[in-house]
């Protein structure tokens, strides 16, 4: 079969949780949408291995902890199965078009508006004539399944011991991770999110799938997601200098995101998207050289040519227009849609309870907290399941977790050892510290403290246990709930709808907003910007120094120069008339805020 080599959606679906995507591509990928799976719950992927097998009468061998390099085997076990379901589905999706016009036609409504595809199956229906041979040619050279693309968090790359001796640097997580994907059948790619990680971006160096091959094909490729375009080109020239090409660049907002949020220094969505469309030529020729002096190195193949780079964005984006503006304007190949897919049983995992509560939630509802033990502000929902567990937990003075995973026990204690800080153990030991020093420190100071040691969530199995509840899989050991991670744009999608609906959501066909309130998804982010900020100032104002106050200054400016930047970009683009005025007065309310928060200073005496 010749593959189209464009995908055929402009849209995907980014990595949620540990759970919320973690069979997604079975459940999407034969209608030509990728979406990413997270791989750094082995047990979760090893319990979902176990499940997929059975469902699909197909034989099942586990893969134990006794095992040697159990992690990264289980990773490529469950990849492969998913690639096998994948194509057999695929298979069957592409005889039903052919056989059933209502399943072509229906097929036809979910794909861009402007897409040569749709247009080239909807004239076979008009013709009438011998239209399934046709059809079926068509579908051959031109139908794609989506990608089945895996996320990795860079730190959580855990060191690993086996009877109290630590373990080669390739047995940690992600590393292990890592490999588990590079020796998969997969044909797709690695999305690195959270950051630099020199030593695992070095381990690629050892997957030949991560080099062009004689067609300069890419059988494995890279993602980086970034906040900013001089991290892009710090990463990609990285990850160059050992003959490894970035094959796409995701952009995701800093704040209007689900789940960790790593926020820049002030730097909006907008110009950093301008930014990448005014420089995308530099990152291409600055990582080309610097691969192909690597590969001459390696005698490895060398392109004639730069290999392709794509420029995705994700965060916040709600309506058609914005999805159809980034896609025209800033010239990005996809737009991520994660959050109110959520809402859409057929694409994500999702139990029905955590489902509901998402459906019921207003903005008041989701908050950027300081639940995660990475200690990096983590969006999410009041109510969960997690969070009840939790403050019971602290009322009868048993805060903390069990801490049965250890994925976030990046922490050391007193031996050395890793610790977590969303751990009974961790948790304790604080507590006890606090007590000690409680007649020290102010009654708000203590209490203030002890709000930051116990609000830490067991995010290894709560964001993996709506996966066992929607597939009534056996949860062991202590109860710790779900914990959901949307995004802010949640707080505007307040039903259940099918996968069709929503896609036609995202073309303009139809809408599935009721609220008439939403704001425009550069305006969402400044406001929680500003929020950021307001809230940084009153966080170190009591300890202030120089450098903070350059810091935060720095951070004001920032806010100042993207609301100029949008103030001229609403005034010159024909888009979002409707709303237009609106957003105009808003970010003019904004830019008067902002210029009325006062940066403390240090006093001298």
């Amino acid at each position: 079969m010749t593959k189209n080599p464009q995908p055929l959606h402009n849209f995907h679906i980014p990595v949620m949780g540990l759970a919320y995507t973690i069979d997604s591509p079975i459940r999407v990928a034969h209608y030509g949408i990728s979406s990413v799976i997270s791989i750094a719950d082995d047990e979760l992927i090893e319990k979902m291995n176990a499940f997929y097998h059975e469902k699909f009468n197909l034989p099942y061998q586990e893969i134990s902890k006794k095992v040697a390099d159990y992690r990264a085997k289980r990773i490529t076990s469950y990849l492969n199965l998913v690639d096998k379901i994948v194509k057999e589905k695929f298979d069957n999706f592409k005889n039903e078009l052919v056989e059933s016009k209502e399943a072509l036609e229906n097929y036809i409504a979910i794909l861009p508006n402007k897409s040569e595809i749709k247009k080239g199956l909807q004239s076979f229906i008009e013709e009438g004539m011998n239209w399934k041979e046709n059809v079926k040619s068509y579908i051959e050279k031109h139908l794609s399944a989506g990608a089945i693309d895996v996320n990795i968090m860079t730190k959580l790359d855990k060191d690993n011991f086996e009877k109290n001796e630590q373990l080669p640097v390739i047995y940690n997580d992600a590393h292990a991770a890592l490999r588990g994907f590079a020796n998969s059948t997969t044909n797709s790619s690695i999305v690195l999110s959270a950051g630099m990680n020199p030593r695992l971006y070095s381990y690629f160096e050892n997957f030949e799938d991560f080099y062009p091959d004689e067609n300069n094909h890419l059988k494995k490729k890279i993602t980086l997601k970034v906040s900013d375009f001089r991290s892009a080109m710090i990463q990609g020239n990285f990850l160059a200098k050992k003959g490894l090409w970035v094959s796409e660049y995701r952009i995701e907002s800093g704040l209007n995101c689900g789940g960790h949020a790593f926020a820049t220094e002030g730097f909006l969505l907008g110009p950093i998207l301008e930014e990448f469309k005014q420089k995308k030529e530099q990152l291409i020729q600055s990582a080309h050289e610097l691969m192909i002096k690597s590969l001459e190195q390696k005698g490895k193949r060398i392109p004639d040519k730069p290999l392709e780079l794509k420029i995705t964005v994700q965060g916040g984006v709600g309506t058609s227009e914005e999805h159809d503006f980034l896609l025209n304007y800033y010239n990005v190949d996809s737009v991520g849609w994660g959050s109110p897919f959520l809402l859409v049983p057929e694409a994500t995992s999702v139990d029905q309870a955590t489902r509901n509560l998402l459906i019921n939630a207003k903005e008041e509802d989701l908050y950027l907290s300081q639940i995660s033990p990475l200690g990096v502000p983590f969006n999410t929902l009041r109510g969960t399941t997690n969070e009840k567990i939790k403050q019971r937990r602290i009322q009868e003075s048993k805060a903390g977790s069990s801490c049965p995973k250890k994925f976030l026990a990046l922490n050391k204690d007193a031996e050395g050892n890793g610790i977590c800080t969303a751990s009974k153990k961790y948790q304790d030991y604080k507590l006890e510290e606090l007590e000690a020093n409680k007649n020290n420190i102010s009654l708000e100071n203590y209490e203030k403290t002890k709000q930051t040691i116990t609000e830490k969530s067991c995010l290894c199995v709560g964001l993996a246990n709506a996966s066992y509840l929607e597939n009534n899989i056996k949860i062991k050991g202590q109860d710790q709930g779900v914990v959901v991670c949307p995004g802010p744009n949640m707080a505007y999608f307040d039903q259940e709808v099918s996968l069709s609906k929503m896609i036609q959501h995202i073309y303009g066909n139809t809408s599935v907003l009721r609220n008439p309130n939403r704001p425009h998804f550069f305006v969402k982010e400044l406001k929680m910007y500003i929020a950021y900020l307001k809230n940084d100032i009153q966080t170190i104002s009591e300890e202030i120094n120089n450098a903070k106050t350059k810091k935060l200054e720095a951070f004001k400016a920032n806010l100042l120069e993207g609301i100029n930047y949008y103030q001229t970009l609403f005034a010159a683009i024909p888009n979002f008339e409707t709303i237009k005025q609106e957003i105009t007065k808003q970010i003019e309310g904004y830019k008067n805020e902002i210029n009325a928060i006062e940066i403390p200073k240090l006093q001298m005496a």
